[in-house]
């Protein structure tokens, strides 16, 4: 845990909650080891909804669908987003999910491995929610940053890894050490940028926030 229980558990005490489909949505996730965005991340997620009021938001890794359905419960009504998922299963039951929330006319789910899916979007999203692969998340990027409109925002999940992304390689298991130098390489791309201006919070399992800028000349 990135902060201390007791702070997280204070902050946590005033959430208001979420409509009852999705608590139960959170439920079934957690009760069936599908990993979907943490607490924290979720109110951070409600409130840069009302904040940025996006039109068109893409997120990359869909899982069953809970994330995508939150941001269209606080989105504008006319907000339109685009979800890639490639595992069958949980495609499945993103699109099931959907169907039951009364969403599928706000939310589009498109199937395939998202290196590829990316390269044949049209852009103009002005909001991306990268919750994917981790160790692709620096091959994410330059595509994603392709499909954003100046002044968007990529908000970019689970970048601390629990806090183990600051630690000494030899400090973390053997099969996480190629995902946390990679998410390091992310990172430090992230926040010297050019296009980007980005801040880095202890937020959930962390969030990094990204403001896509104009090119300078």
């Amino acid at each position: 845990m990135i902060t201390e229980e007791r702070t997280v558990a204070f902050i946590n005490s005033f959430d208001k909650g979420n409509p009852v489909f999705l608590d139960e949505l959170e439920k079934e996730a957690l009760s069936d080891q599908v990993p979907i965005v943490r607490k924290q991340t979720q109110n951070l997620l409600r409130f840069l909804m009302e904040a940025r009021e996006p039109k068109e938001i893409l997120e990359v890794g869909t899982a069953i669908g809970f994330s995508a359905l939150l941001m269209s419960e606080y989105a504008p009504p006319a907000c339109r987003i685009t979800t890639i998922e490639k595992v069958e299963e949980r495609i499945a039951r993103a699109r099931e999910n959907f169907r039951k929330a009364g969403k599928e006319g706000r939310i589009a789910l498109v199937e395939g491995d998202a290196l590829e899916v990316l390269d044949g979007l049209p852009g103009g999203y002005d909001f991306v929610f990268l919750d994917a692969a981790k160790g692709q998340y620096p091959h994410f990027l330059p595509k994603v940053l392709r499909l954003m409109r100046d002044g968007g925002m990529l908000v970019s999940d689970n970048v601390l890894q629990d806090g183990d992304v600051m630690e000494s390689r030899f400090a973390v298991a053997r099969r996480d050490r190629t995902i946390h130098a990679r998410m390091r390489e992310y990172l430090y791309e992230l926040t010297h940028h050019e296009q980007l201006t980005t801040c880095i919070l202890p937020v959930g399992d962390g969030v990094a926030l990204s403001v896509k800028r104009g090119m300078r000349l």
